[in-house]
């Protein structure tokens, strides 16, 4: 009867919506406790434009809202940064089941690398890349321009250039896990090399300012975090697990 798989599937919805509860939730917390830093947050987040500007100069909020909603929306996303670990714990519990066991095994090295690797990618992009080419379109400026950017689009664009930055810091943990999980080789990937450098710098067109220099800072570490992933798919990827195993769960009759 199909009754036991309805009630199966019903409890994986089920579980899947409180793991999503308990993730919004932290989110929420974290967003409620940082609520009273929202002008610290924002300072701190439009920091490398001011420095970049001349002295005296101020962002422009074009919208009627804009003061209040880009604020509320820095802090949003900063909330989901601190909370990422434990919402990346309720999809590791939910799909954990489901898992062989040396599956389960790389699950919480491939976290938490992940995640520092996530915050390096923002690091770079706020310390080094926005410096950088912040100050480099403001020195291009004409004298008859006054640059002062509307804070929506300004963050808008900061938002999009920390998650490109943030996924590319990802690069060596996707090869190395592709690589661990047999899904392709070292010798493969050492054969689209070229294929991924001309990626890397379309990627690079898509998601920095239309200029050279913004695009090297994301190609070049794109194509050396490949390298990277290359390296370590070498040295600790190679090792196949001996015979196949059941995903964990109730033992069949």
């Amino acid at each position: 009867m199909a009754q036991p798989e309805e009630q199966g599937f019903l409890s994986h919805l089920i579980e899947l919506r409180q793991r999503l509860v308990r993730a919004a939730a932290s989110i929420l917390i974290v967003f409620a406790a940082l609520s009273p830093f929202m002008r610290p947050i924002f300072d701190f987040a439009s920091r490398p434009m001011m420095a970049a500007l001349p002295q005296g100069s101020k962002l422009l909020a074009t919208g009627v809202i804009a003061p209040v909603m880009v604020p509320l929306k820095i802090t949003l996303f900063v909330s989901l940064l601190i909370a990422l670990p434990y919402v990346l714990y309720q999809v590791w519990a939910f799909v954990a089941p489901g898992l062989y066991q040396h599956e389960k095994r790389l699950a919480v090295p491939v976290i938490v690398s992940s995640v520092l690797m996530f915050f390096t990618g923002l690091a770079y992009c706020y310390f080094v890349v926005f410096r950088v080419v912040f100050r480099f379109i403001a020195r291009f400026a004409p004298d008859t321009v006054t640059v002062s950017p509307d804070i929506d689009a300004y963050f808008s664009f900061v938002l999009r250039m920390f998650v490109a930055f943030g996924a590319t810091f990802e690069v060596p943990i996707a090869v190395l896990l592709l690589v661990r999980l047999g899904m392709v080789s070292v010798a493969r990937l050492r054969q689209v090399r070229p294929y991924v450098i001309v990626g890397a710098f379309v990627v690079a067109a898509i998601f920095t300012p239309p200029d050279v220099l913004s695009q090297l800072l994301l190609a070049l570490p794109l194509c050396l975090l490949f390298e990277l992933g290359v390296l370590l798919g070498a040295l600790f990827g190679t090792r196949r697990e001996a015979g196949r195993e059941s995903p964990s769960g109730p033992a069949a009759g």
